[in-house]
């Protein structure tokens, strides 16, 4: 596409911007799959850097992640969508939301990223650790670290049985993960001053068994957005819309009928 971007444009229907999280470019597409959301056209992005999308900007960051979304909307014509993010990507459709609110008809948060709470600290400790570890040991070293933390067995298993060359494409895209990604992570602020900008409907999708890091996330969208939808998802972790898509799938399809998607 003239905007540098690679899209897989699923269905018809209300559009639903779906947002490339870190690292894996297809994470989304089993749940962009899913029926539960085949009355809507899913628009699964490949952010740059990612795929076949173009590099990533000089200095990559949060909101240049959001322009892009921006670019993209208008590149396809589409005013209004309701956006989903997950994890790093839950970023940038906050970003996008606070932004250019016009453009968003709804938000589909999907455990953001700690940051945005109170172990923001912590996190960001791990997040400085593994830009630390590319730079001193390497991207392999780096990846293996990262996937050692957040990438179990039935989470593999989960996603190769629809994205087979899964992890070939994780490898191919880890140097934009670590060198863009990050960093961009690391600058990236988020208030309550922020979150009082955005005013459509927003639901919160989670994990009961994600942890401590993303049950204060919970704590605090719900803080900021009190009129929020809140789903906890039994016996998932953060890997949910991998290893549990058709629950997150339900979720966001009666997120989608309540708020006119």
């Amino acid at each position: 596409m003239a905007s540098g971007l690679e899209v897989r444009d699923l269905g018809d229907g209300p559009p639903v911007l779906m947002i490339q999280t870190g690292l894996t470019a297809d994470e989304l597409l089993p749940l962009a799959l899913e029926p539960d959301l085949a009355g809507h056209r899913r628009l699964v992005l490949h952010r740059r850097g990612y795929a076949g999308s173009a590099p990533p900007h000089a200095v990559p960051s949060i909101a240049t992640d959001a322009a892009d979304c921006v670019g993209l909307l208008d590149e396809l014509g589409i005013g209004r969508t309701h956006v989903l993010g997950y994890s790093y990507s839950a970023a940038v459709a906050l970003e996008l939301a606070v932004t250019c609110p016009d453009r968003v008809a709804g938000l589909v948060l999907v455990e953001p990223p700690p940051s945005v709470a109170e172990h923001r600290a912590a996190f960001l400790a791990v997040v400085a650790d593994l830009r630390d570890l590319r730079r001193d040991r390497g991207v392999a070293a780096a990846l293996d670290a990262f996937l050692a933390m957040q990438a179990p067995p039935q989470w593999w298993a989960a996603l190769e049985a629809v994205v087979p060359d899964a992890r070939a494409r994780a490898g191919r895209d880890a140097a934009t993960f670590l060198d863009a990604d990050l960093p961009a992570l690391l600058a990236w602020t988020f208030t309550g001053a922020d979150a009082a900008r955005i005013r459509c409907p927003v639901l919160h999708v989670g994990g009961d068994a994600s942890g401590a890091w993303w049950a204060a996330v919970r704590r605090q969208v719900l803080a900021w957005f009190p009129a929020a939808g809140d789903v906890v998802i039994p016996g998932a972790d953060h890997g949910l819309a991998v290893t549990h898509t058709a629950a997150v799938a339900a979720a966001v399809r009666r997120f989608l009928d309540e708020s006119g998607g």
